[in-house]
């Protein structure tokens, strides 16, 4: 949820500098896969590798680029192994195989997904991005929502914050250009607070930790996920979450409209058949 768009030389350098991994569906037998690059050594390891993709340079068949994150547990992120794993990796990874495309998944951070997306160094992103009318306003063409999510206030393991009329007074760390700080910044006057923005979650989680700031705002699963597995001392009062809204899988530039209606289909087709569900649970139990 995350950042809308301010093109810099400094982030297309980052974008262009990001590592890449790619995925695709089996190939058959008389075609093997072969790749045709190979992440840098410094890139987190994703889902993909030990894997092919189908398309080459010969065969001219079309492997689409998709962009994401590379920390936002439990939706991408890299696991104890090294493996680029989570439930947008799972489900992007799910949908190719059912529709039979092959993609280039490269884990570069909210901002240079947007930013690549944005300039044609990538086809689509799926980072765990909102749907809402300002990115549309933007440019950004969304497809079905994939996951219903609220965002919410996490304040220190020990504080004594109930409710947002506890944090007159305070200050509040919010990350850039997120649901989450949006919906600060939407009840700040009304309850009295500050807020202070940070890059990236776990710097604004550590201030929130160090008592720099009363609370943070991140989105419910990611902060619950956090929270039990990072061994973060946090906690969520009750009451102090946002109305839901879905993530989608996002393009930004209409000559994409056939990856857009191939990930719509095959969402579809997973939620259908189970599999859907299976990856939801995998990673959070519902």
């Amino acid at each position: 949820m995350k950042k809308l768009l301010v093109l810099s030389m400094v982030a297309c350098m980052a974008v262009s500098a990001a590592a890449c991994g790619s995925k695709a569906p089996e190939a058959p037998a008389e075609a093997p896969a072969e790749t045709t690059e190979e992440p840098s050594a410094d890139a987190p390891a994703d889902e993909t590798q030990g894997e092919e993709p189908a398309a080459d340079a010969a065969s001219g068949d079309k492997v689409w680029v998709i962009a994401t994150d590379t920390v936002f547990r439990p939706f991408e992120y890299t696991d104890e192994s090294g493996n680029f794993v989570g439930i947008d990796v799972d489900i992007l990874d799910a949908i190719a195989q059912d529709q039979g495309f092959a993609y280039d998944l490269q884990s570069l951070g909210f901002d240079a997904a947007a930013l690549a997306v944005q300039s044609g160094q990538a086809d689509g992103m799926i980072a765990g991005a909102t749907i809402n009318d300002e990115r549309k306003d933007a440019g950004w063409i969304f497809s079905d929502g994939y996951y219903n999510a609220t965002q919410t206030f996490a304040v220190a393991a020990d504080s004594d914050i109930a409710g947002f009329e506890d944090l007159a007074g305070k200050n509040v760390a919010v990350k850039s250009g997120t649901a989450g700080a949006n919906f600060a910044e939407g009840l700040k006057d009304q309850y009295g607070f500050t807020v202070t923005v940070f890059e990236d979650s776990p710097t604004m989680y550590q201030d929130v930790i160090l008592g720099n700031s009363a609370a943070c705002v991140e989105d419910t699963p990611i902060m619950g996920d956090n929270i039990k597995n990072g061994g973060l001392e946090l906690k969520i009062p009750e009451g102090m979450e946002s109305e839901g809204a879905p993530y989608g899988f996002a393009i930004m530039d209409s000559a994409n409209q056939e990856l857009l209606d191939m990930f719509n289909a095959g969402l579809a087709n997973i939620q259908a058949d189970g599999t859907y569900d299976e990856i939801i649970a995998k990673y959070i139990g519902e």
